[in-house]
């Protein structure tokens, strides 16, 4: 009888648990979209995510945003009914910012469920936290899932530099939101 090796980090089970995951269609373009933002309670998160949809508004045409919340525990996965509040009532979501290791690969795990949902996500992760960005798309059935990085750290800008923040990732969050440049 063989022996089993066990990996003590999941990856195994976790990996076939969840399956490849099928990134959801992307729109041509945001114009009349409604956005969903979900922040994780980091220090100018909410800020960030405004001024980004803010920005998707006024300079693409989303409608607006449609849901505005705040996770609860950052370090976990988006609950079910959250993810199903999402795609009932929002075209893309914008989440983040992976500003510490947990929230980045929560954030990454949210980006995916949403996608799983068929709901297009851009999601925010300081640069700092890259390794464990990838280890939970990696982990959740994606290797190379794509997000969007800005530099670190972000919780300790003055709401100027937040908005300049904004304006400086809004052409990747486009980006991942209509799959342009893919």
């Amino acid at each position: 009888m063989p022996n089993t090796i066990l990996d003590p980090t999941g990856r195994a089970s976790t990996a076939a648990a969840v399956g490849e995951t099928k990134l959801a269609a992307r729109p041509a373009e945001l114009a009349g979209a409604r956005i969903g933002l979900l922040e994780n309670t980091k220090q100018n998160a909410g800020l960030l995510l405004t001024e980004i949809a803010e920005l998707l508004r006024t300079e693409h045409g989303a409608a607006g945003v449609e849901i505005h919340r705040t996770k609860r525990l950052f370090a976990q996965p988006a609950p079910a009914e959250l993810v199903a509040e999402y795609t009932g009532n929002c075209d893309v979501v914008v989440t983040g910012v992976g500003d510490c290791g947990s929230c980045s690969a929560s954030a990454v795990a949210d980006g995916l469920l949403f996608e799983r949902a068929g709901l297009p996500a851009a999601v925010i992760c300081s640069d700092a936290f890259v390794a464990t960005a990838d280890a939970m798309a990696e982990l959740r059935g994606h290797p190379g899932y794509r997000y969007v990085t800005t530099a670190h750290p972000v919780a300790i800008l003055t709401p100027e530099q937040v908005r300049q923040r904004a304006r400086d990732v809004l052409p990747a969050v486009l980006a991942l939101l209509t799959g342009a440049g893919s």
